[in-house]
């Protein structure tokens, strides 16, 4: 039997065609062998090819002799999918990865902390070269490198029906870590604009909802584009307004009033539903009313302690300056995300952006609030060009890390229509045009944006102990 790569117009066409009919058997991997739609270690897995039907142990740190097999749509550049595959095999231990959309065919060696790519050919030479690629992954090859230790797959839906006959056709249950919820709360704070603060918060907070997880918005910046991403401005004039009276202002400058629940809204972005605490560009000249109120910083962390059972994170959009709104989303954080398309001024920010968590630590000590935990700089609005990826983008990571002494995020969220569109998307009533954002989740879940920020929920539940 040969493959045809011309046959696969879709990523389920490359699963079907190439991976099940064609690759699996031909490796010698029978159905009792190999599983689809696989949870493991909070990692979800298009494909894992082992010696049997259960798993080694996660916990065992040496090299599984497995191999997990990721398939992408054949017009997506498998470049933009090595470093998620990176996580899967340094995060399993497993031996080795295959990423095939089809047309481009890798085999990937998990060798200490890191991943090398030891094969690749053409789609059109798979199966000239099965031979070749058997003596890598083949199940023979891998027979002889077992391991006594396992433990039982936890298993996803089969969406083309495909499975081994034990496989149970449910969703499995939420992480035990999300038994015990303790409410998380995550500032996006630049003092830069236009790094991707408001499209980082939207998204990932989708992602989060998507979860299971109870997910609350606050925006804290003026120019209330959070608020609009989320659905929420959709008056015509002045006397339509519903957020004047009744906003993020509203929950700071009242101590006895005026409390999360009081003036949260569903956000019409997403499903599930987010509620959002809105912003308004009334806050501009409110301001002063509040730095003339010195408890004003406070109130936030107030507000939010009432809640800590309703929600398990609250991301806080912040504005791009060093102003009152800026210092309150920092006092009420316990995480930072920077998100930053890694430019010379965004960089210079970083300075800014370093003195300024260095003084809000120190007014928090004064609190008894520890220290905010940095996750890290999220590269954002970052180009798609190839060249730019390979040579440019790392150099720009390890100035991050060595000049500016920030850990850069592993998730790369790149600069693509599919999310500006989303945001920017709008239904026709009659002769009125009304915004209508909505999530990269909702607007094309198949995107890889969608697959960029699914992978960013990911790494961030992970970092704040609400992922296994």
């Amino acid at each position: 039997m040969s493959f045809n790569p011309k046959l696969c117009r879709n990523e389920s066409e490359v699963e079907s065609k190439l991976i099940v009919q064609y690759l699996l058997p031909a490796l010698g991997y029978d159905p009792s062998k190999w599983h689809q739609e696989v949870a493991l270690g909070g990692i979800r897995l298009d494909f894992l090819a082992l010696l049997s039907p259960v798993f080694p142990s996660i916990n065992d740190p040496s090299p599984k002799p497995c191999v997990v097999m990721e398939a992408k749509h054949p017009k997506q550049n498998l470049n933009f999918h090595v470093r998620r595959l990176k996580r899967y095999l340094t995060k399993l231990h497993v031996m080795y990865g295959v990423l095939t959309n089809g047309k481009d065919f890798r085999i990937y060696e998990l060798v200490g902390n890191q991943i090398d790519l030891i094969f690749q050919c053409e789609g059109l030479e798979i199966a000239d070269k099965i031979e070749k690629i058997g003596d890598i992954i083949g199940r023979d090859k891998l027979a002889g490198i077992d391991t006594n230790k396992s433990i039982p797959l936890t298993v996803l839906p089969d969406p083309i029906g495909i499975k081994p006959p034990f496989f149970e056709n449910k969703t499995p249950p939420l992480p035990e870590s999300l038994q015990a919820r303790i409410m998380k709360t995550i500032a996006i704070y630049h003092n830069k604009g236009g790094v991707g603060k408001t499209t980082t918060t939207i998204n990932l907070a989708a992602a989060m909802s998507r979860k299971g997880l109870k997910v609350l918005i606050i925006d804290l910046d003026s120019q209330a584009n959070t608020t609009y991403a989320a659905g929420l401005m959709k008056f015509d004039t002045e006397e339509e307004d519903n957020l004047r009276d009744s906003n993020v202002y509203n929950i700071i400058f009242f101590p006895k009033s005026n409390f999360i629940h009081d003036v949260a809204l569903k956000g019409s972005f997403n499903y599930p539903e987010v509620d959002v605490i809105p912003a308004h560009i009334n806050l501009i000249w409110q301001e002063n009313a509040l730095i003339d109120q010195e408890s004003s910083k406070f109130q936030l962390v107030k507000k939010l302690e009432l809640v800590k059972d309703d929600y398990d994170v609250v991301l806080i959009d912040t504005p791009p300056s060093l102003n009152l709104y800026a210092r309150i989303a920092l006092i009420a954080c316990d995480y930072l995300i920077i998100p930053s398309d890694l430019k010379p001024f965004a960089n210079e920010g970083l300075r800014n952006v370093r003195n300024f968590i260095e003084q809000i630590d120190d007014f928090r000590s004064f609190t008894n609030r520890s220290p905010i935990n940095i996750l890290g700089v999220l590269p954002s609005k970052i180009l798609t060009n190839a060249n730019y990826i390979k040579s440019t983008l790392p150099k720009q990571e390890k100035i991050i890390k060595d000049r500016y002494g920030f850990s850069v995020l592993e998730t790369r969220i790149f600069q693509r229509e599919d999310l500006s569109r989303a945001i920017d998307n709008f239904v026709i009533e009659g002769d009125h045009q009304i915004p209508d954002p909505k999530s990269i989740f909702d607007f094309k879940p198949d995107s890889m944006s969608a697959a960029e920020f699914e992978e960013l929920a990911n790494e961030v539940l992970e970092k704040i102990g609400l992922r296994s």
